[in-house]
């Protein structure tokens, strides 16, 4: 039988209510999500810029799924086995965040750095792209190290009770760093701080980028404390390389059935995510410059500005609605631990027990929001190829704002619980092998503040394999990304060969003509119907764990 892990210390949380402690678990997610949409809103339209082709720039995208299938589960599964002082995740945060800087500042300030090397400038026009496209696989594989250790924090410090509390924390705190990242995209940073952080809106939001994550990922490294994880040199031996890899294979392969179905929702519905999330920005600014924008537009220079400005603002609407959401959906939605919950339930003051009791009978449970949103964001991008105002194109990037608010919530939650279940079972299993002595004993139940709750309640992961199931899962979001960059590959060489007649600078005879349907608009309207298998995988999902 495998020996149980040791561990030392108690999860804490500093804070003086509930409240502050969940926002400070989970504050880096902000930071985050900042990050990837500087990366999402931008990079497209700076490539352009650069003069890449739609194609090409869809195979640079590889970048994104790559790294998440490579970092998130290797990094994972070694710091499951993590004996540091400081803990099993708050290291990798620490220093993934370190990396991610660099190379944010590194994409801003590409073109001095590479003309401070290479003085023709044919060759630095070129070697410019390539450094470019570098280091946005350098932010790729770095930031899936901080953001596999952030969830993972989440679910090591939570107990089963409130595993849907933290996941709808943190979906808010993901919705938070979209409005505060499409926000400074929206305005010109330049009038704001001057050319202290670069000359162009680019180089400021990287720079502001690179400041937010560590922020961010300090404030939580300060503000939680984990348990340390004690290696036992006579059971456990350190783990190499190839271990790591026969570690993650084995457990693709085995998943247990609640695990794998959350795990194909996720493929399909992350199909029809992938477009939205790389080209929605890029999308947007097109169809201000096709149809909306004034003839003169593209004579003022700085074109990767104002498009990443237009499409942050259509999606200032949609971070606006998908925090709104975060918050008021975890009120009027059934979590799903409630549906199996044995034991005391709180009685409401008997004036308002009838209406209480009368809305917790029509409480939707969080599956049935999970399976609605997929449905909201098919019906809203399906309209897609045909848009034809900057108005109606805001429209609809902003109702996916309610799909991403339970997308962000929803997967994380159920996996928690599953998670959470698996342990406490292989702890019950291995309850009479392993004796701990009183340094090393785990207390009976975690609270986020580190005391003690009701005896009810359900311990956090003590099974220590957060990270690899996490990882696992994060193989199922980032595998479909690969079907998604082939597809718009696909899409962008027959719609869209030449290069981006709104955004490049090469002359007429290289540009692609502007009298088809749009390429990216297409890419979306897939997307659509791939959220629709998503759907029916949902609801599979329902009866097989009746949730």
């Amino acid at each position: 039988m495998p020996p149980v892990a040791q561990w030392t210390g108690t999860p804490k949380v500093k804070g003086s209510s509930e409240s502050i402690r969940m926002a400070l678990l989970t504050a880096s997610l902000i930071g985050l999500q900042f990050t990837w949409n500087v990366e999402m809103t931008y990079c497209t339209p700076y490539l352009l810029e650069l003069g890449l082709t739609k194609s090409k720039i869809s195979l640079v995208w590889v970048a994104g799924p790559l790294s998440g299938l490579i970092m998130q589960p290797i990094v994972g599964v070694i710091a499951d086995r993590s004996t540091s002082r400081w803990g099993r995740r708050r290291p990798y945060m620490f220093g993934g965040t370190v990396l991610v800087s660099m190379f944010l500042l590194l994409l801003g300030w590409t073109k001095e750095v590479v003309r401070y090397f290479v003085k023709d400038e044919a060759s630095a026009k070129s070697k410019t792209v390539v450094v470019a496209v570098l280091s946005i696989y350098g932010i790729d594989f770095a930031i899936n190290a901080v953001q596999g250790s952030c969830r993972g924090l989440i679910v090591d410090t939570l107990p089963i009770s409130k595993q849907q509390q933290g996941s709808s924390w943190a979906s808010r705190m993901v919705a938070v760093g979209s409005l505060i990242g499409y926000g400074a995209g929206a305005i010109d940073l330049r009038s704001v701080f001057g050319p202290m952080l670069g000359d162009t809106q680019f180089k400021q939001l990287t720079g502001v980028a690179a400041l937010t994550l560590c922020l961010a990922v300090g404030v939580t490294s300060w503000a939680v404390t984990e348990r340390v994880r004690v290696l036992d040199v006579d059971v456990e031996e350190k783990i190499s390389p190839i271990e790591v890899l026969q570690t993650i294979a084995k457990t693709a392969m085995e998943l247990p059935r609640g695990i794998q179905a959350i795990c194909h929702v996720q493929f399909w519905a992350w199909i029809g995510w992938f477009p939205f999330l790389f080209y929605s920005t890029t999308w947007v600014g097109e169809v201000y410059l096709r149809y909306d924008a004034p003839a003169d537009v593209k004579a003022a220079g700085d074109l990767t500005g104002k498009v990443g400005r237009v499409g942050s603002m259509a999606l200032i609407g949609f971070s606006i609605i998908t925090f709104v959401m975060s918050v008021l959906l975890p009120f009027f939605v059934r979590s799903p631990a409630d549906d199996k919950a044995s034991g005391f339930t709180p009685r409401p003051p008997k004036k308002i027990a009838g209406i209480v009791t009368e809305l917790e009978k029509h409480k939707p449970s969080l599956l049935t929001a999970w399976t609605m949103s997929h449905c909201l964001f098919a019906s809203s991008m399906i309209f897609a190829p045909f848009v034809r105002s900057l108005r109606s194109a805001t429209l609809i990037i902003a109702v996916c704002g309610v799909s991403w608010s339970v997308a962000c919530w929803a997967p994380f939650a159920f996996l928690g619980v599953e998670i959470n279940r698996i342990s406490q079972s292989n702890g019950h299993a291995n309850s009479h092998a392993n004796r701990y002595s009183d340094e090393h004993e785990v207390p009976p139940t975690i609270h986020l503040d580190g005391g003690l709750e009701a005896a009810g309640d359900k311990v956090s992961n003590q099974g220590g394999d957060t990270g690899k199931y996490l990882g696992i899962m994060n193989l199922y979001t980032t595998l479909p990304q690969f079907v998604g960059t082939g597809i718009s590959w696909v899409v962008f060489s027959v719609l869209e060969p030449g290069k981006s007649p709104e955004l490049s600078e090469a002359p007429p005879g290289e540009q692609h003509p502007t009298d088809g349907p749009n390429a990216i608009a297409v890419c979306l309207f897939i997307g659509a119907c791939c959220a629709c298998f998503a759907a029916l995988a949902t609801r599979r999902l329902k009866r097989m764990q009746n949730y």
